[in-house]
């Protein structure tokens, strides 16, 4: 019995080595023919063929931007927004300070026309006034106060300042002096056609002060 046990254990010892422990093992041969067998980590979706990194926009798409209701205007009107924004009319400092006046003539304008009370005429005339002597300082020893817009506007102020001290005398006096001689300038006619001779002048103004260059 011993023998025959000794005998089983040379048989096993020369079977194939593949059948030991039970597991069959791949030979050099076929493991050649098939390559790596085990499993490839998928590199695929991590790898871009032009070497480029796809990032996706960061915005918010907008069915309304184009919309009237989402753009604001554009402040034209503005010199500050013209001249430094817009760069597309260089004007000078000067023809801006003058543009800043002619909204005060047309306002005293339209005093005159709806006929308005005196106080409210030499309070404009006043507020008028403050701005040529400001605009005759800056300018009076530069080029600009040659020009004939800035000559146009003096003279203005002087006819409007003219025009309200005798029209305050005139409420003043009137009461005191007789129609003929002297007290005739305050007479209603005679102040109700220096204004309208003021106006005239208001109009031709305007027009020069919004040619200068």
């Amino acid at each position: 019995m011993k023998k025959f046990v000794i005998l089983y254990f040379c048989f096993l010892l020369t079977l194939s080595p593949c059948f030991a422990f039970g597991k069959k093992k791949v030979s050099s041969a076929s493991s050649q023919n098939k390559g790596y067998v085990g499993k490839l980590p998928d590199i695929a979706k991590d790898y871009n063929a032009d070497g480029q990194k796809t990032n996706k926009p960061v915005y918010e798409y907008s069915e309304d931007f184009n919309s009237a209701n989402e753009i604001k205007p554009v402040p034209r009107e503005n010199p500050a927004f013209v001249n430094i924004i817009l760069k597309s009319d260089k004007t000078s400092q000067y023809v801006n300070d003058i543009n800043e006046i002619i909204p005060i003539l047309e306002n005293l304008y339209d005093i005159i026309e709806n006929d308005e009370s005196l106080q409210l005429f030499a309070a404009k005339v006043y507020f008028l006034n403050k701005n040529c002597d400001w605009l005759r300082e800056k300018y009076l020893e530069k080029p600009e106060s040659s020009s004939v817009s800035f000559q146009k506007l003096m003279e203005l102020n002087l006819h409007t300042r003219s025009v309200s001290i005798l029209r305050t005398e005139a409420v003043k006096y009137n009461p005191y002096l007789a129609y003929g001689g002297s007290g005739s300038i305050y007479e209603a006619n005679n102040i109700n056609q220096q204004l309208e001779y003021l106006k005239t002048e208001i109009e031709e103004t305007i027009v020069v002060l919004k040619d200068a260059k």
